[in-house]
């Protein structure tokens, strides 16, 4: 049952769109909407108890970070396993990331290889699922898991590639998780364990080669349908 948001607590319209934004990310990134799922702003209102402006002011924020569409006079949606977005934010993905990681492995001191164990150490004992969370990756796990991407490429020293890396890995998340669900069978502790020994080897071929095709994994999941992962 949905719970309904009363009325505006001290910062009125803008927490009430906080709280409805809230709501529709966790919504969507644990897999209450079906991809390709219409998101009616009116029913919305009605589950969430709030006006039409509300819910479309968290809509839009949801867009933005490519958790939804708006279509031209359909109103707005989840996205769809097929949506070329996510193939196109693979190629930028292994474009880049590669070699931000050359560049953290040439340029990182003794303080980053410590941060990238501790971010890795964190990544293996935390938990991939909460049970109150349904089948998806836990919040928790998903956020060490960007902590650990994160951090193999901080060694660089260039606040503007991390900033690029930031807005890729937000665009892409929820197409992250969609692959997990299609491909369970994928050793992800393997890769990301050959990763971080490859890094902190300093073996910076290995590394990219690693790092390049533990993205192309995840993009390749959503070009197969479920029965052939």
């Amino acid at each position: 049952m949905t719970e309904t948001i009363h009325s505006p607590a001290p910062h009125g319209k803008q927490m009430l769109s906080e709280q409805v934004y809230a709501h529709l990310r966790d919504a969507i990134m644990g897999g209450r909407y079906a991809p390709g799922a219409a998101l009616k702003p009116q029913d919305l209102a009605r589950e969430q108890g709030v006006s039409l402006a509300v819910v479309r002011e968290a809509l839009v924020r949801v867009v933005g970070e490519g958790l939804a569409d708006r279509l031209p006079n359909r109103g707005f949606a989840v996205p769809s396993f097929s949506d070329q977005r996510w193939q196109d934010i693979t190629q930028a993905r292994r474009t880049i990331e590669p070699v931000v990681l050359r560049l953290s492995i040439e340029h990182g001191d003794l303080d980053w290889e410590s941060r990238v164990r501790a971010a890795h150490h964190r990544l293996v004992r935390t938990p991939t699922h909460a049970p109150e969370e349904g089948e998806h990756y836990s919040a928790a796990w998903a956020e060490a898991h960007r902590v650990f991407h994160r951090t193999l490429l901080e060694g660089c020293g260039n606040p503007v590639l991390l900033e690029t890396f930031d807005r890729m890995w937000t665009a892409s998340e929820l197409a992250r998780r969609w692959a997990a669900q299609r491909d369970p069978d994928r050793d992800a502790p393997t890769e990301h364990a050959r990763l971080e020994e490859a890094t902190l080897a300093r073996d910076a071929d290995t590394a990219a080669e690693l790092l390049t095709r533990h993205l192309t994994t995840t993009g390749a999941a959503l070009t197969t349908t479920p029965h052939d992962c």
